[in-house]
């Protein structure tokens, strides 16, 4: 699947993505060392980190979105579906981070957000190593039988 956004020949939507997973990344970091004791600004850079993730993720889903609008094969639009889908889930995991954390006024996380912050953070990364492999022409296995056993 090739980009329709690009910027002097290299695709927009590649690397809006490594922002947010950046981020988060970041994010779950600060959260490890305040659960481990660090100060409260820890906790508060933690949030941060995950409110500026959401920005970028929203950015490069739209880019995501665009680039599926032009995709023409049946086959292909389905796998970029299925990623897109992928990855909203994973804003949307990060979404609730946020508003949980909105009520604490240190805006840290406790060990429960802690572990979702780790489960999204999982899945976001198989997102990303997904998109990869779409963007090098490999379909994975379970791609190609999630989308060839249906019927289409």
């Amino acid at each position: 699947m090739e980009s329709r956004l690009k910027i002097a020949g290299q695709a927009v939507q590649p690397i809006l993505v490594m922002f947010p997973l950046g981020l988060f990344a970041m994010a779950i970091i600060f959260d490890l060392a305040n659960l481990l004791g660090a100060p409260a600004i820890v906790g508060s850079l933690a949030y941060w980190n995950v409110v500026a993730g959401l920005v970028g993720g929203v950015a490069a889903a739209v880019a995501g979105a665009v680039d599926l609008a032009f995709v023409h094969r049946p086959v292909a639009k389905r796998i970029g579906v299925l990623r897109l889908l992928l990855n909203m889930g994973v804003l949307f995991l990060f979404a609730v981070i946020v508003m949980v954390r909105v009520g604490d006024p240190n805006r840290q996380a406790g060990v429960g957000l802690f572990l979702l912050e780790l489960l999204a953070l999982a899945i976001s990364g198989f997102g990303a190593w997904f998109g990869g492999e779409l963007a090098n022409g490999r379909t994975p296995a379970f791609a190609r039988a999630a989308v060839g056993n249906r019927g289409y």
